[in-house]
């Protein structure tokens, strides 16, 4: 037991004090957007809006998401990831204070979009700068802490958030959820500051190309948009399927969801840093990951038997923890041949649009297919992904393409 706490210690040396600022920051600021899993509820119980509005702002929410990441990796090489953070941070802030304020459904629809066109300018900005704080040996780890931070953060969001209605009303989570992201951009100001921090990746090209010019990359933006469409399933039609079929209560589909964040939390870390002393390649260990989240799937057409599924969660989580962190590492070690921002921007859009596509899609294909059917798609999406990938694997080898 001291042997594997030992290691689990050690697999978080060797990253530099900025990166875990970074952490903080991420950790403050996910844990802070606790408005949006309850953003429906406010929308309809609050507000009086009809499921069909409800519907059309949520499409305004995803429509703000994906322009806010173009719109950051844009401005990320314009003037730089640090000023991008900042100001998405204090000024999506103010808005999460100034959204409870607003009245009439083109009002909502209108500050949701702009809210997310702000607030999701942060996330290709952050990447940019994972790629500044950390070494490049490290950048696998690096990228698996964030995702720690995120996880945890989303995790705690929702508690709190559901503790602030109960005592302060909707009211006063706007204001806790907007003064959480300006407490993070105060900590980005005073310690991550450009002129008081060490760069520890300078490695990147002087004649810089644009990321739509680099097709082996598209290709990747292909297969990602792929692995998010799967994924994403898992936290939509999934626990429906659990319900309807398993016939499994609330609680027990909330323990099979919160066994994949206590997973990813105990063994991610140890993971990456295992599978980095190996000899196989960033995009060999994405197909790895997405021939588990594809098996996941397959399993769940063998029997409704909870040991089934149980198995089928532990498959996804895997694939995730294996997929994610690789995927994002490539992503970033490209970037160096290219405007980054544009790069990671790209990286986040491919994944903002699996969530436009992917819900609606499962939910339609399940209503005229049924479940069955349904779940040899997504595998057939998940196989189409690894096709995609084994070419981009292909390609990479030869140095006109490199």
């Amino acid at each position: 037991m001291k042997r594997l706490y030992l290691n689990y210690i050690n697999s978080f040396k060797g990253l530099s004090k900025e990166v875990w600022w970074l952490a903080l920051i991420t950790l403050i600021n996910r844990a802070g957007t606790m408005v949006i899993p309850f953003l429906s509820l406010y929308l309809t119980k609050d507000l009086g809006f009809s499921l069909a509005n409800v519907g059309t702002t949520m499409t305004c929410f995803g429509l703000g998401s994906l322009l806010g990441s173009w719109l950051g990796g844009k401005l990320t090489d314009i003037i730089g990831y640090y000023k991008v953070m900042g100001y998405s941070l204090a000024m999506s802030g103010l808005l999460f204070i100034g959204l409870q304020f607003l009245q009439g459904f083109y009002a909502i629809c209108a500050g949701i979009f702009v809210l997310m066109v702000i607030a999701d300018a942060f996330r290709p900005a952050s990447f940019v700068a994972l790629i500044a704080y950390s070494k490049p040996e490290n950048k696998t780890r690096t990228v698996t802490l964030i995702r720690l931070a995120i996880n945890l953060g989303f995790s705690a969001g929702p508690a709190l958030g559901g503790i602030i209605i109960t005592t302060l009303d909707y009211g006063g989570l706007f204001w806790v959820d907007g003064l959480t992201c300006i407490v993070a951009s105060i900590l980005l100001l005073f310690i991550l500051n450009p002129r008081k921090v060490n760069v520890l990746d300078t490695n990147k090209t002087d004649t810089p190309r644009s990321a739509y010019s680099d097709m082996p990359f598209l290709i990747f933006i292909g297969s990602m948009f792929l692995i998010g469409f799967a994924f994403v399933q898992y936290f939509s039609t999934v626990p429906l399927f659990y319900k309807d079929v398993s016939l499994l209560s609330e609680f027990q589909i909330g323990l099979l969801l919160a066994m994949n964040g206590f997973v990813i939390f105990a063994l991610e870390m140890p993971l990456i840093k295992y599978m980095e002393g190996r000899p196989w390649s960033k995009i060999t260990y994405v197909i790895l990951g997405l021939i588990l989240l594809g098996l996941s799937f397959l399993l769940l057409n063998l029997s409704t038997w909870s040991g089934i599924l149980v198995l089928g969660m532990l498959l996804m989580t895997f694939g995730e923890m294996i997929a994610f962190p690789f995927s994002n590492a490539f992503a970033m070690d490209r970037s160096k041949r290219g405007n980054q921002g544009e790069y990671m921007a790209l990286y986040t859009i491919a994944f903002s649009l699996s969530h436009v596509f992917s819900h609606n899609t499962g939910m339609h294909a399940i209503a005229t297919y049924g479940y069955p059917a349904t779940w040899y798609g997504i595998a057939l999406v998940c196989l189409l992904g690894i096709v995609l990938l084994l070419f981009l694997k292909r390609i990479i080898k030869k140095p006109i393409n490199n």
